[in-house]
């Protein structure tokens, strides 16, 4: 997913999130934010990853109506998952861009605006000095540790092969670098992504 991180991190700083909810006129959706990050029951708490997704999907649903689109039920989540899906081909992302477009939408520009679960995490403690009893469920600092690692190795990769390629060493066209993570429990044989694994509290075996 294209996003910017937070620029306006320090404390005292309007932070993009909050920018962003004035912007786009999301009144209600910051408390929302913090009620499902805090929440008591893991069942209902959100994991920050989850948060930033769902800002952004009210981003594109906010964009989409202001162009004088009204989206059926379930099209925002279905536009926003081949925008940014990893799974999602070159050419079907190129044609959601492309009808966004004919439909009046700035696509770059709002792709500009999506935020990545730091921003959130920054505007919930930072905007809304909020937080809650990680030792009871760590899972968003193990997720976020991950993330970051498979984030290294995509930069990485992606700087190596671009070497290569300037180099004359290699033949390669336009390209991406995917890092999936994929867990297979080897018990009840359930195969899930990480992110899937811990949104969903573990595989079957409970």
């Amino acid at each position: 997913m294209t996003t910017t991180e937070d620029s306006d991190s320090t404390r005292g700083r309007e932070s993009k999130v909050a920018r962003l909810i004035e912007e786009y006129e999301l009144q209600g959706i910051g408390a929302e934010l913090e009620a499902l990050w805090t929440d008591d029951d893991p069942e209902n708490r959100m994991s920050l990853r989850a948060l930033a997704d769902l800002f952004n999907k009210q981003l594109l649903q906010s964009a989409m109506e202001r162009a004088g689109n009204q989206p059926l039920n379930g099209e925002v989540d279905n536009v926003y998952r081949l925008l940014n899906d990893e799974s999602t081909s070159r050419a079907d992302q190129t044609r959601t861009r492309r009808q966004l477009e004919r439909d009046g939408l700035d696509v770059a520009a709002l792709e500009e605006d999506f935020v990545s679960y730091q921003s959130i995490r920054t505007y919930l403690t930072k905007h809304r000095d909020a937080d809650y009893d990680r030792s009871t469920n760590r899972t968003d600092s193990v997720s976020e540790s991950i993330q970051r690692l498979q984030s290294r190795v995509q930069n990485v990769t992606g700087s190596k092969l671009r070497r290569l390629k300037n180099a004359g060493e290699i033949s390669l066209g336009s390209f991406r670098v995917l890092v999936d993570i994929r867990i297979v429990c080897e018990d009840c044989g359930v195969q899930k992504d990480l992110t899937t694994l811990l949104d969903g509290g573990g595989c079957e075996c409970g």
